[in-house]
C-alpha cells in the first residue's frame, strides 16, 4: 500500500516526531486492522500503558497510529517513528532476519492471539486453489510479504508442488482488510477473493455469494497466532520501565479480551468507530478457534518455510530465538 519512506513520513505526521524517542516515559505504537487488535484497544479505553508506567513510577505518554501492511509498519519501526510494532509473523521475521545481531534487532514481545485466516471468494467456480484464473484477483495487505501472502504461498506448494509457491503471486493485489472485504462484496471490482482476517471475514461469509476456500488452520496443520508485536533490543534496553509497562498493560488486556467478550466487542466498536454490531463483534470475539494469548503458536512452522523457499538466510533453531525472554517460560511453538 505504502512506497517505501511513504509509511515513515505518514506516521511522523501522524506522531509529530521523525526521530527515535529512546526516552523512558513515551512510547509511539502503530496497529493495523481486525480484532485481533482487541487488545490494543483496551491498553487505549482504559488507560493501562499508563497504570502501569505509574505503579512503576513513570508517567507515560503513549501515541498511536494505524498503517495496513507488514511493510509499511517495518519500514516505520527502521526508520525510528514507531517504538513497538505489531504485523504478521512473515514480515516480522523478514525484518528480524536483516536486523538479526545489528542495532537494529528486533524481537517479538507477543502475539495478539490465535486466530484463523479465511481465503474467500465471490466466485462460485472457485472450490480450490487450482480453479483461480488469470481473470481473478485476490486481495491482501502486502503482496508477497505480509502474513497472508505467506499463508497463500503455503497453500500454493501444497497444491501445486514444490518450488510452486508463488503460482498465484501474480494475482495478488495489495488492500486493506476493509477496502478489500468492501470490494469483495461489491462484486463490481476486479477483486474476486480475499485472504483476510476477523472481522473482516466473517462479515464477508454473512453474505451467501461468498464462500470459504481453505483456513490457515488447514495449511498450516492448527492454530497458529499470525500476528505479532514487536520492538528492537536496543528500545527495551534503553527504556526497561517503559517496555515493562507495555508488556504489562499488553499481557493485562489480553486476560481481559478473553474473559470480557461482549465488553471487549464493544469497546472495539467504539473505537474502530465500526458500523459493525457490537453482538456480530461478540461472536466473532467468542470463536471457539480464536483464542487470546501471547504466547506464539506455530511461528516455527513459518519460520522453516520461509528459510526453505530462501526468503530468509537464517533459519532459527526455535522460537525462543526471536523473542524476548518474558516469553520464554510459556508452551510457545
Amino acid at each position: 500500500m505504502f512506497k517505501k519512506g511513504l509509511a515513515a513520513s505518514l506516521i511522523a505526521a501522524v506522531l509529530g516526531t521523525s526521530a527515535p524517542a529512546f526516552a523512558e516515559g513515551t512510547i509511539r505504537i502503530v496497529e493495523q486492522f481486525g480484532t485481533l487488535y482487541t487488545p490494543f484497544h483496551v491498553m487505549k479505553a482504559q488507560k493501562l500503558i499508563e497504570k502501569h508506567g505509574q505503579a512503576l513510577g513513570l508517567d507515560i505518554k503513549v501515541d498511536w497510529a494505524k498503517l495496513s501492511g507488514g511493510s509499511a509498519v517495518n519500514d516505520a519501526l527502521l526508520s525510528g517513528n514507531v517504538d513497538v510494532a505489531a504485523a504478521g509473523i512473515g514480515p516480522f521475521l523478514t525484518l528480524w532476519d536483516r536486523t538479526r545481531g545489528s542495532a537494529n534487532e528486533v524481537k517479538i514481545i507477543g502475539a495478539l492471539g490465535a486466530q484463523p485466516n479465511y481465503l474467500v471468494t465471490n466466485n462460485p467456480n472457485v472450490k480450490t486453489l487450482k480453479d483461480f484464473t488469470k481473470a481473478d484477483k485476490i486481495a491482501l495487505p502486502a503482496v508477497g510479504v505480509s502474513v497472508q501472502a505467506r499463508i497463500l504461498q503455503m497453500a500454493a506448494q501444497q497444491a501445486f508442488g514444490p518450488g510452486k509457491e508463488k503460482s498465484l503471486d501474480d494475482l495478488t493485489i495489495t488492500l486493506p482488510h476493509p477496502d478489500a472485504t468492501a470490494a469483495l462484496l461489491s462484486g463490481s471490482t476486479e477483486i474476486t477473493a480475499h485472504v483476510s482476517n476477523q472481522p473482516y471475514q466473517d462479515q464477508a461469509l454473512k453474505d451467501p455469494k461468498v464462500h470459504k476456500v481453505f483456513s490457515s488452520y488447514d495449511v498450516l496443520g492448527g492454530p497458529v497466532t499470525p500476528t505479532f508485536v514487536y520492538s528492537t533490543v536496543r528500545f527495551k534496553t534503553q527504556n526497561p520501565k517503559t517496555y515493562k509497562a507495555f508488556f504489562d498493560a499488553f499481557r493485562e488486556a489480553t486476560a481481559w479480551v478473553d474473559a470480557h467478550k461482549a465488553e471487549a466487542a464493544a469497546i472495539y466498536v467504539k473505537t474502530e468507530n465500526s458500523k459493525l454490531d457490537p453482538a456480530f463483534v461478540t461472536e466473532v470475539l467468542s470463536d471457539p478457534q480464536v483464542k487470546y494469548t501471547l504466547t506464539p503458536l506455530g511461528s516455527q512452522k513459518f519460520a522453516d518455510f520461509l528459510a526453505q523457499i530462501g526468503a530468509i538466510k537464517n533459519r532459527p533453531a526455535s522460537w525462543k530465538d526471536y523473542t524476548f525472554d518474558d516469553l520464554h517460560n510459556d508452551q510457545g511453538s
